[in-house]
């Protein structure tokens, strides 16, 4: 087994590699000079202590999912720095999003290096743990970064819920929603 600390960094490495063209990430991040990974540890690394962090074992690939309860989480009120504003505006607008009332599974992020993108690990991933969702009864939430992603995400049963949320002189994404299967 990969030691945590060891699964957390591929997993920051992947992510990096995989959103470093996405609109989001690129909005998040506009100066280059700004580490990615500053944004991709703090989750992963809750991800991992929920053992629900996913690294695929060729390290190409990682789904980072949150358990949610049925209340929206409180923040630790610890603010961000000034280069990253951007962020909590992020995270300010999509948590105004966020189904709260019921527990489920969050993905907050699902990457493949780019090398490796359309190979199906992704997907794999993410039917494998939507998979368990159904055996749970969880539903799943996610926000897709492009309509590309979102097209992704129709495919193994989300469904967009409501208007699109638009990011201050930014992209949009997609809330998306999938109940458990029978």
């Amino acid at each position: 087994m990969v030691p945590v600390t060891t699964e957390c960094e591929v997993a920051v490495g992947v992510l990096t590699a995989a959103f470093a063209d996405d609109p989001v990430c690129r909005w998040l991040l506009p100066d280059d000079g700004i580490d990615a990974a500053r944004v991709f540890r703090p989750v992963v690394e809750q991800s991992a202590g929920q053992g629900e962090l996913v690294v695929d074992p060729d390290g190409t690939a990682v789904a980072v999912w949150l358990r949610r309860g049925a209340e929206a989480p409180a923040g630790d009120g610890t603010p961000l720095p000034d280069e990253l504003a951007r962020l909590t505006a992020f995270m300010i607008l999509t948590e105004q999003r966020h189904p709260v009332g019921r527990e489920h599974l969050y993905l907050a992020f699902l990457g493949v290096v780019p090398g490796a993108q359309g190979s199906g690990t992704g997907g794999r991933l993410l039917r494998d743990r939507l998979a368990r969702a159904d055996v749970e009864r969880l539903p799943a939430y996610l926000e897709a970064s492009s309509a590309r992603s979102r097209a992704f995400y129709e495919r193994h049963g989300f469904r967009t819920t409501g208007d699109p949320i638009t990011l201050p002189a930014g992209p949009r994404l997609w809330p998306m929603w999938r109940e458990p299967r029978p």
